[in-house]
């Protein structure tokens, strides 16, 4: 089937809504009527294009992993110092969940539900995630005295619950804490500093 330069044009516009719509209310909270509306089309129409919710959100997610996943591998193998990658994964990843708040709690719901198909979808074409050179740096950095003694697994588990726990538990946060949006971007982008400072004032000798 050739995709027309209308149907082309029609499909980035409902996906530029969608993101919106998504990152406004959530895949749960996000109605495909929000959708065609924010679009300025019909609900017909919409339909045309993505025959339903979990298959529009499914595209919109694929595109903001396809940017995330293959920065942590660049970042995990590039030849740079302990503590530049970890003050650079923390400044990569928040920036982009922060635009794409959705995407930690689908991970996470879809990798528990089927996790073979899911990671299939995520990394088909691509590499999968590759940290052992990230954790050989770990055990040179502890062998040449550099840092303190610490499990490199450990270590990397510090920094993934860090960063991510903050968007999966957001809703929890922003309600107990009594957060708004705008404050709970402001700690979050706060955190781009804090969690590498805090490690690695955790480590250093």
């Amino acid at each position: 089937m050739v995709t027309s330069a209308k149907d082309k044009s029609t499909e980035e516009k409902i996906l530029a809504a969608a993101r919106r719509v998504f990152v406004r209310d959530g895949m749960t909270g996000a109605r495909m009527q929000d959708i065609a509306d924010e679009a300025g089309i019909n609900k017909a129409l919409l339909h045309y294009h993505f025959r339903n919710k979990k298959k529009l959100f499914e595209v919109v997610f694929l595109e903001a992993a396809g940017r995330l996943f293959p920065k942590i591998n660049e970042i995990f193998e590039a030849d740079l110092g302990l503590f530049e990658k970890i003050e650079r994964f923390c400044e990569e990843y928040v920036t982009l969940v922060m635009e794409n708040p959705y995407l930690p709690l689908f991970v996470l719901n879809e990798i528990n539900r089927d996790p073979h198909y899911f990671l299939g979808k995520v990394w088909k074409g691509k590499s999968t995630p590759r940290p052992e050179k990230l954790l050989a740096q770990i055990k040179a950095e502890q062998a040449a005295g550099r840092i303190r003694s610490v499990d490199p697994l450990q270590l990397l588990m510090h920094l993934l619950s860090m960063t991510i726990f903050p968007f999966v538990a957001r809703p929890m946060l922003r309600k107990n804490l009594g957060l708004d949006e705008q404050t709970f971007r402001v700690v979050m982008e706060q955190r781009k500093k804090e969690i590498p400072e805090f490690i690695i004032h955790a480590i250093r000798i």
